[in-house]
């Protein structure tokens, strides 16, 4: 049986069964871990064939899932503070030979998740087990990147940006940060967004699965409908804006709701106000 079956017919056993794991969990486990901080599996990857191009692999997420399962609480205090939890994902064994920045300061990256070469971790962040963050990408000061999240190469998630995670349920697509992304401070991407390679949201954007994106260059909307998820258009750059509540009390009383609007799509003058400091590297 190849892995994915396993883990399939492990995790099915699990839900009409015993919650308590038998040794046949352990190797599949142990494989699928290795294969996440690897960056050989992902919980989801680009897919040509797919209207989105990403695919969710449903199989990693159950194997996840299966580490809650079978994981006892234990003890994980470091650094004089007291932290209990499951034995199957304790922090992540990093290499300088990756090249890999995480400043001291109370960042956490768990295991079971991909950090690319020269990934710089500012502090506090956290990364999540499943989550792929690729090649010079920037985790700014109290940025979250959730379980099973996948943020692209040379991508800035600046200060205090969530980037919202997936573990349930196992068929939906997590977040998706393509390359050349950078995220503004105090931005949050939830529910399966897709933000398009070379995109910039501006300090403060909010995307959701029930978000509607107006687009002043194409004069069109974005959002999530029709079974896919909300998709901002590569090199879109993305402030946030307000539109009218069109009631009856929301023009009494002035009423707006705020709402992301693309304003314009990257050029140079962009470019160069984004790029990050090769010499932060």
């Amino acid at each position: 049986m190849t892995l994915q079956s396993t883990i399939e017919s492990l995790f099915a056993e699990s839900i009409e069964g015993s919650r308590d794991p038998g040794s046949q969990w352990e190797e599949p486990f142990r494989e699928l871990m290795a294969g996440l901080d690897e960056g050989s599996i992902r919980a989801a990857a680009p897919d040509a064939a797919s209207p989105v191009g990403w695919k969710a692999n449903s199989w990693v997420k159950k194997g996840i899932l299966l580490g809650f399962r079978m994981g006892k609480i234990v003890e994980m205090s470091a650094g004089g503070l007291p932290f209990y939890d499951k034995h199957t994902f304790p922090l992540k064994k990093l290499s300088t030979n990756l090249s890999v920045r995480v400043v001291p300061g109370g960042s956490s990256i768990r295991r079971g998740c991909f950090i690319g070469q020269r990934v710089t971790c500012m502090p506090p962040m956290y990364i999540n087990v499943g989550a792929y963050v690729d090649n010079e990408t920037l985790v700014d000061s109290h940025a979250l990147v959730g379980s099973c999240a996948q943020v692209g190469k040379r991508c800035h998630l600046s200060a205090a940006v969530q980037i919202g995670g997936v573990l349930e349920p196992v068929g939906a697509l997590p977040v998706i940060i393509e390359d050349d992304v950078l995220v503004g401070g105090n931005c949050g991407v939830y529910e399966g967004t897709i933000v398009g390679k070379g995109s910039v949201l501006g300090a403060g954007v909010i995307l959701t699965g029930s978000t509607p994106v107006y687009d002043l260059v194409r004069e069109t909307v974005y959002r999530n409908e029709n079974g896919q998820p909300l998709h901002i258009p590569p090199g879109a750059v993305v402030v946030p804006g307000s539109r009218a509540v069109s009631s009856r009390l929301g023009r009494e009383w002035g009423l707006s709701l705020a709402t992301p609007v693309i304003v314009k799509y990257r050029d140079d003058r962009t470019r160069e106000a984004v790029k990050l400091e090769e010499w932060l590297r």
